[in-house]
């Protein structure tokens, strides 16, 4: 980029940035009180076993200090790195866990890279003891990311199907927030107005597990190598 692009491209982002001033909400957001909740009620449990979903350091933040009462935790990711205990695909966290073994499982910004999100559903279900609980950050809008593997957005409601009582859940807290705005940039009546409409960049989800699931009735059986080709993105 040239330096007269690089600073028309600045140029625009504050202009920007001052007009949508007047609409930065500072007031609580409800998507950040969410795993808050999670954290509080983990930390009520006696040397819980907690295990987080996607443990990689990828952005600079790791999480593993919020669980200072765990006895034991382990982070999971497909790739190895820092803040990883095991590596393993989710999809077959059974494999890796015994059944109704885990206190509590969590995973941000993880969701939205699952060939089968529905599948990591069920398997957390098989992992966890019941009562045990599962906090879930991802997606409603956000830009594409992590290609090849970026699959998914979730609205509040579509993630909490995902843990519905038929999966053997019980959905305690569900909250979009983290608010934007899109524009189009097509000169096209249908989405002209678009820019009237509210979007979330987050959405998080705590539920507990209530039951085992019936497996007559929920399975999936599709192995991910079936759906997919490419594999996630691997550390530079």
């Amino acid at each position: 980029m040239s330096r007269i692009k690089r600073r028309l491209a600045l140029a625009h982002a504050a202009l920007i940035d001052l007009l949508h001033a007047p609409l930065w909400r500072r007031r609580p957001d409800p998507y950040d009180a969410v795993f808050p909740q999670f954290i509080q009620q983990v930390a009520a449990m006696s040397a819980p076993t907690v295990v987080e979903l996607g443990s990689r350091n990828v952005t600079g933040v790791t999480r593993r200090g919020l669980f200072p009462g765990a006895g034991r935790y382990v982070g999971c990711d497909v790739h190895p790195g820092e803040g990883v205990d095991q590596v393993l695909d989710v999809h077959r966290l059974s494999e890796a866990f015994a059944p109704n073994s885990v206190d509590a499982i969590f995973s941000i910004s993880v969701f939205e890279h699952l060939v089968f999100p529905w599948k990591v559903a069920l398997e957390i279900n098989k992992v966890l003891k019941p009562g045990g609980l599962v906090f879930v950050g991802t997606h409603p809008a956000w830009p594409p990311h992590e290609l090849p593997w970026d699959f998914w957005r979730f609205p509040e409601a579509g993630l909490a199907h995902l843990f519905a009582p038929i999966a053997g859940f019980e959905v305690l807290s569900v909250s979009e927030g983290a608010p934007a705005k899109m524009y189009a940039l097509k000169a096209d009546a249908r989405t002209r107005e678009i820019r009237r409409f509210h979007a979330n960049l987050g959405v998080g989800l705590l539920a507990r597990k209530t039951h085992d699931y019936d497996a007559d009735k929920l399975r999936w059986d599709v192995d991910m190598d079936q759906a997919v080709r490419t594999e996630y993105p691997r550390p530079l």
